[in-house]
């Protein structure tokens, strides 16, 4: 994944990238919003990403490159922006809006204290293929069955390997991860539904991903991603989340907003492994 991250200058503020779905057709919208952290931090090299929120607008087809244009909206000394279009077959499929700056000396500092969770050693391994990745899961056997009833919060403990030295790898990796969970939070809450339903006869989908960084972000060992489902309901599902290292540093803080709605009658042809 580092390497799909990693996309590739193709012009003037322009960078072009491929996609790995997995067992699916369609390419996780939190790998578009990693590729977009990194064509933004290689468009204003000398500034670090501290923060970006991406909409999914349409699928994007794993199996196809990605365009990612970068438009600047403002490139101070300090502080620049920037709207990046995902796009692919001439049609946009996701914007996300970068913030980046050049980071300064403390004045104040405080941040949230690491949630009191069994550790990673007491947690439930989970099976969520990808090389160099482990996870683990709070009190929480089978992250996707509808028989994993309890609050509508997950805590899910993941280990990399290698760990990236380069500042926009690091944070495209921290992104990533942050809408794998949002619909299985959500549902926890609700006996009879579960994610192992999704694309199946629930129509689900991540919708939007904001992401913040908090300086500096470097770690070593596990870290801990926080979900918290604060409502759900008219189809649209919020949760908010953090991302903290095993010895308590706050990383990074996200909010997430997904569908979850019953599936159309349109929808059931579709192959569900091509489904949004």
């Amino acid at each position: 994944m580092l390497d799909i991250f990693d996309v590739a200058e193709a012009g003037p503020d322009r960078f072009t990238g491929t996609s790995d779905g997995g067992a699916r057709q369609v390419a996780d919208g939190t790998q578009l919003l990693a590729q977009a952290i990194v064509a933004t931090a290689k468009r204003f090299p000398g500034k670090s990403i501290r923060s970006a929120r991406a909409v999914f607008t349409r699928a994007v087809d794993a199996t196809i490159p990605v365009e990612f244009e970068v438009d600047v909206i403002h490139e101070g000394r300090s502080m620049a922006s920037a709207n990046v279009a995902v796009c692919q077959g001439g049609r946009r499929c996701a914007m996300v809006s970068v913030l980046a700056d050049v980071p300064t000396e403390d004045l104040i500092r405080h941040s949230a204290p690491l949630p009191d969770v069994a550790s990673p050693a007491e947690s439930n391994v989970r099976d969520m293929p990808l090389i160099g990745r482990e996870v683990r899961l709070v009190d929480v056997v089978d992250v996707n069955s509808p028989d994993e009833v309890g609050p509508p919060e997950l805590y899910a403990w993941l280990k990399y390997d290698p760990i990236p030295d380069r500042d926009d790898l690091a944070k495209a990796l921290l992104s990533h991860f942050t809408g794998h969970l949002s619909v299985a939070t959500t549902m926890r809450a609700h006996a009879g539904i579960g994610a192992s339903q999704a694309h199946q006869t629930v129509s689900t989908g991540v919708m939007t991903v904001t992401i913040g960084f908090h300086e500096p972000v470097a770690w070593d060992g596990w870290i801990l991603y926080s979900h918290e489902s604060t409502q759900v309901g008219a189809g649209m599902t919020y949760v908010r989340g953090q991302i903290h290292t095993e010895t308590g540093e706050l990383l990074a803080s996200f909010t997430q907003e997904a569908i979850i709605r019953p599936i159309r009658s349109a929808d059931s042809s579709i192959p569900s492994a091509k489904r949004l």
